[in-house]
């Protein structure tokens, strides 16, 4: 799988070690489309604290006027349509402003019911955790200046990440149609550990412009992209280009934390192979590319090989290849089909 260095390699080799791809340079921006469902809002309703979390059935809430305390719990389902497992945990408090407020509402200048931290631990489908994202604003009212065009409500900076997300920035909102169904409002004294049960909860899409702190890059030699041939890993070039349907290997930065993993600033081990912890793509021509590994290279920080296969259909000529990892888009480069 990993190529020991040879002299037709040594140029990929010394890129990789000196991190020298163009980050960021040409990175198309990145949107994640994250669905959740059975979300339900526990309302802090009841004072007495040896009753929370008691009632194993459906316990509608007694919401205030005002002021109310709430945290939601809610479950995500898909990230750009690829499904997935995690959570989405909120803590809320209600404010209920308006220019023209009813008795009991809050008077100002902006329409927001309230002010609310939302956290979003995303998985793969098996159960392995691939990173978090940190989202804090006002709900609901119009989206932010700039938000993505698919945002109708909420105005949500995000804050943070961990692991694949780490030190991302950037904005949010909600998407409430079509797929919008209501939350549902429940008392703390219902058992949260039968929400699924109860009837479930509401379902929404949010839409994340993440601003990562690196993304994915292709690593850039003196004679091209670091693309090669598997069979004797040399470089893809106009005077030896892939072929459709051929197995190749790309030599990319900022893939993110490997499942075996190791600290940061450290190189990757050659035994076992580091395996990347996340969803990696590899689009060529915009068309899905099968990906059949993708490690930490041994010996290199932030560096990674990934193996895969040119679509059986790709055109002749000059295509472009891009690499996505953790739904984070990377910049393109091109290279030679005969």
């Amino acid at each position: 799988m990993v190529q020991k260095p040879t002299s037709l390699f040594r140029n990929i080799i010394v890129a990789m070690l000196a991190c020298t791809a163009a980050r960021g340079q040409n990175a198309p921006a990145t949107i994640l489309q994250v669905d959740i469902e059975n979300w339900v809002e526990y309302v802090y309703d009841n004072p007495d604290t040896s009753k929370w979390a008691t009632n194993p059935n459906p316990t509608p809430a007694s919401v205030p006027k005002n002021f109310t305390l709430q945290t939601g719990i809610a479950d995500i389902v898909a990230v750009n349509g690829q499904p997935v497992k995690g959570t989405m945990i909120r803590s809320l408090r209600n404010f209920n402003l308006s220019g023209a407020p009813v008795p009991g509402q809050g008077i100002g200048d902006i329409s927001r019911g309230a002010i609310v931290e939302d956290t979003f631990e995303i998985m793969k489908t098996d159960g392995t955790t691939i990173g978090t994202i940190m989202v804090s604003g006002f709900a609901p009212g119009p989206p932010a200046p700039g938000a993505p065009l698919a945002v109708n409500q909420g105005n949500f900076a995000i804050i943070g990440g961990t692991g694949a997300f780490l030190g991302v920035q950037g904005q949010s909102g909600q998407n409430a149609n079509p797929q919008v169904v209501t939350l549902r409002q429940a008392s703390v004294t219902e058992d949260p550990a039968n929400r699924r049960l109860n009837g479930g909860g509401g379902r929404i899409r949010w839409v994340m412009h993440l601003i990562p702190k690196e993304q994915p890059q292709i690593v850039a030699t003196p004679n091209g992209p670091a693309v090669v041939h598997s069979t004797d890993f040399t470089l893809v070039s106009a005077s030896k280009p892939a072929r459709a349907g051929e197995l190749l290997s790309l030599f990319a930065t900022g893939l993110g934390p490997t499942k075996l993993g190791v600290d940061p600033g450290s190189p990757f081990p050659s035994s076992p192979l580091a395996v990347v912890n996340s969803p990696v793509a590899v689009m060529v021509n915009g068309e899905s590319a099968e990906v059949i590994a993708a490690v930490g290279y041994p010996g290199a920080v932030d560096a990674y090989q990934v193996n895969f296969r040119l679509p059986t259909d790709a055109a002749a000529g000059t295509a472009t290849i891009q690499v996505i990892a953790a739904w984070v888009n990377g910049s393109s480069a091109q290279i030679a089909i005969q």
